[in-house]
């Protein structure tokens, strides 16, 4: 998987390589499924939810340039996959999910799997985890019409989030955002396929 699918699409990140090589991808898929599991495409989980394919879980991690010391916020727990990817890079992981069954299931996992820098939080992603707060590194593993507010307010100077972003139509672009003197500078990486945000993101007027 790391080799084929991942090295040879252009991840170049050894710790993002390393740290794919080490998460049993196995474990966060349903049973019935393991045998797909490290194969190039999403895989549904519980919820109508989706574990992404590696390959984008690899860009992703890549494009938020993890060094070991980070305290990292991700929305959208899922399985606890990339989760447990951003526990093998960053010195702590915060997520949020939005389903409580989900968010259970996660923290069982990942504990079990002795992940003990990982915190989940049963809650709305949407707005953050300002107890938390500030990070170095956002990644958001649904998609969204816009940048969510209270995220880019919890991203530290100089921090890089990362997240699809919902275009016209049924487009959606994983975008790269840093914040460069308390503004965003975006960055568009590649045409995906995410799930929607959901929450309070539905109440929120605008694009």
């Amino acid at each position: 998987m790391v080799r084929n699918q991942i090295a040879a699409r252009g991840i170049t990140d050894q710790r993002v390589l390393a740290a794919m090589g080490r998460v049993p991808r196995h474990l966060f898929v349903p049973p019935g499924l393991r045998d797909q599991a490290y194969r190039d495409y999403p895989l549904p989980i519980d919820e109508g939810q989706t574990i992404s394919q590696p390959f984008i879980v690899a860009l992703m991690t890549q494009s938020i340039a993890l060094r070991g010391c980070e305290r990292v916020l991700e929305i959208g727990t899922g399985s606890g996959y990339q989760a447990a990817v951003l526990g093998e890079l960053a010195d702590h992981v915060y997520s949020v999910e939005i389903s409580r069954p989900l968010a259970l299931q996660a923290a069982r996992r990942l504990r079990d799997l002795g992940y003990v820098n990982v915190e989940v939080k049963w809650g709305d992603g949407y707005l953050g985890w300002e107890e938390k707060a500030p990070f170095d590194a956002v990644m958001v593993t649904c998609a969204a019409r816009h940048l969510p507010p209270a995220l880019f307010q919890q991203l530290k100077e100089g921090g890089r989030l990362v997240l699809p972003l919902e275009k016209k139509g049924s487009v959606q672009v994983l975008t790269l955002v840093e914040k460069k003197e308390g503004k965003p500078r975006i960055t568009p990486l590649l045409d995906v396929r995410f799930v929607p945000m959901t929450g309070r993101i539905d109440a929120v007027k605008g694009p």
